[in-house]
């Protein structure tokens, strides 16, 4: 079941949900509180000031048994070129409890400008940290990206039960937009 703006708020209320830093809602004073950040099924998040770029002047190939070399910048302010590939960060560090599953989704008016944004796997319940982001620009013309901007919605689905394993993985607890680290996976490891 997805989760409405109502029981995402009550959820936020009783610290049982963590999205910070929230903007301030607005007071509509016809009727509930009208959400900056808060949508009626969803929870719309900003970009951050962290970006990785592969660093592909110096790496012949990536393959997944080894980390991949990325650039690592700072900005309020990053031009995307066309047809390039980019991790950012979100502004929102998040906390779901063990029975709530999220995931992350581009906005429309921001897909119709040929940016697809994708976050680096489904959120699992447990998981802690800010949402790395995975940025594509399909367009023939360059891209200009603010921090601050609402970039991508976070939509959560309740789980018919707790998870008996709740998510405790390699990402668990980031900060700043996170490179792959598939070279942790139990494939590579060596008998």
């Amino acid at each position: 079941m997805i989760l409405s703006d109502k029981t995402i708020r009550d959820l936020l209320d009783q610290g049982q949900l963590g999205i910070l830093p929230l903007v301030d809602d607005q007071i509509n004073p016809a009727g509930p509180r009208v959400g900056k950040q808060i949508q009626p099924a969803s929870v719309d998040l900003r970009l951050g000031t962290h970006f990785l770029k592969l660093d592909e002047h110096n790496i012949a190939y990536i393959d997944l048994e080894n980390p991949a070399k990325y650039i690592s910048f700072e900005k309020e302010e990053i031009i995307l070129p066309p047809h390039s590939f980019m991790l950012a960060t979100t502004m929102e560090y998040i906390r779901l409890p063990h029975d709530l599953t999220a995931f992350v989704e581009g906005r429309s008016s921001i897909g119709r400008m040929g940016l697809f944004i994708q976050n680096a796997g489904w959120v699992d319940p447990g998981f802690e940290g800010e949402i790395t982001l995975e940025l594509y620009n399909a367009n023939q013309l360059p891209i200009k990206l603010t921090a601050g901007r609402r970039i991508c919605q976070l939509v959560f689905a309740q789980l018919d039960q707790e998870a008996y394993y709740p998510y405790r993985g390699k990402y668990q607890g980031q900060r700043y937009a996170t490179g792959s680290q598939i070279y942790f996976d139990f494939e590579n490891e060596q008998d």
